[in-house]
């Protein structure tokens, strides 16, 4: 008979420790270091979410920072554990457990170079790290497949999420001036879900392709976006293609739509009708459209973002158009939102507001991604029907 005492009767406990949440009063973000309190600002708990961060690692980041952790170390120690809990995670059984703590790491390792304005040889490192750890997820998982397009400036990168034998279309999926392919995968799940081969762009002056492959924003991108519209159509048998742009990708999208006939359906989420006018005293934002293009001066870098114009008529300015827009956005405010409505080109064009939503939309994350994902399979479908 056993008794309250036998060893045989211990159990192993295994503790997890965390900070847990911690309120974000005014005194305590005041006292915190200026990029602290901007990366806490411009990073929201929704915004992270969106980008791929897991919940808890939002949570424990957050109280990191308000604890005086600087940004970049608090999120490169998390992305660490992470990647320990993935080593650990040992036996064909837990492979997807495997995965999934992969790409919980790749997603802090991309939180933590969020701040840096520089592409330094750090941070290049820590977004290549990023990037070998979200493909060493993909390959366990066996979901989603990285792709290359070779262009006049260089070699463009990004990953398809293939929607399987029974696609009905392609979508060509772009974000903005900080959020880049990897950061909207969540949209690509849902397109690849309802039948859409989703190709996450990482565009010039965007992630891969330009930390590693150091292209960036010129004069000729509307040639570059061409020839990945030419590798769409090859891979996929000709199938109608959207495209879909997130921020200031909107505006490339928008052009792009206008200009090549083989673009059947556009969507635009959060961008603004004139990119080339955002001025410099905007602050460290235009500082990473200067960075996005490779430029020095405020003018070469107003000069080139005034190529993009996303109201400029051309031979396929009939394309269907939706536009995404949050009613609390901070960047783009609701005339500047309506302003794309007004001057783009073509007349078949609807906008859907979340009353409450900020850049992108990233607090309503799968309301957003649903109605995109819906609205373009109809539009796909309606072509081929």
């Amino acid at each position: 008979m056993n008794h309250p005492g036998d060893a045989s009767l211990e159990v192993a406990v295994e503790t997890r420790t965390f900070l847990g949440r911690r309120a974000e009063s005014e005194d305590v973000v005041g006292a915190l270091s200026v990029e602290s309190q901007a990366a806490l600002r411009q990073f929201s708990s929704e915004r992270m979410l969106a980008y791929g961060v897991e919940y808890s690692d939002i949570v424990e980041l957050r109280a990191r920072v308000l604890d005086g952790q600087p940004w970049k170390d608090a999120a490169s120690a998390l992305a660490q554990v992470c990647v320990s809990r993935a080593k650990a995670a040992d036996g064909a059984h837990v492979a997807l457990t495997r995965a999934a703590y992969l790409r919980r790491a790749s997603a802090l390792l991309r939180m933590s170079q969020v701040m840096m304005l520089a592409d330094t040889t750090e941070r290049r490192e820590i977004y290549a790290e990023a990037l070998s750890l979200y493909a060493r997820a993909a390959e366990i998982a066996g979901d989603r497949e990285q792709f290359t397009v070779s262009i006049p400036d260089g070699l463009l990168s990004g990953w398809l999420l293939p929607a399987g034998p029974d696609a009905v279309g392609s979508a060509i999926v772009v974000g903005g001036v900080e959020g880049w392919s990897l950061d909207f995968m969540s949209m690509g799940e849902a397109l690849a879900a309802r039948g859409i081969d989703a190709f996450m762009l990482d565009a010039p002056g965007q992630g891969e392709s330009r930390m590693a492959g150091r292209v960036y924003l010129t004069p000729n991108w509307l040639e570059n976006y061409r020839r990945v519209v030419d590798e769409v159509t090859d891979r996929t048998q000709g199938r109608p293609i959207g495209v879909i742009g997130n921020s200031m990708g909107g505006a490339f999208a928008m052009a792009l739509a206008a200009a090549d006939t083989r673009i059947t359906a556009c969507c635009d989420n959060g961008g603004i009708a004139t990119p080339g006018l955002v001025p410099p005293e905007i602050g460290t934002f235009f500082t990473k459209m200067m960075a996005f293009c490779d430029r020095d001066t405020a003018e070469e870098t107003a000069a080139i973002w005034s190529t993009v114009d996303p109201t400029a008529d051309g031979p396929n300015a009939g394309y269907p158009l939706l536009v995404v827009h949050g009613g609390r956005d901070p960047l783009v405010s609701d005339p500047l939102a309506q302003m794309v409505l007004d001057l783009v080109p073509t007349k078949d064009r609807q906008m859907v507001v979340f009353s409450d939503g900020d850049h992108c939309v990233y607090n309503h994350r799968e309301d957003r991604d649903l109605l995109i994902a819906d609205w373009m399979r109809d539009r796909l479908t309606a072509v081929r029907n």
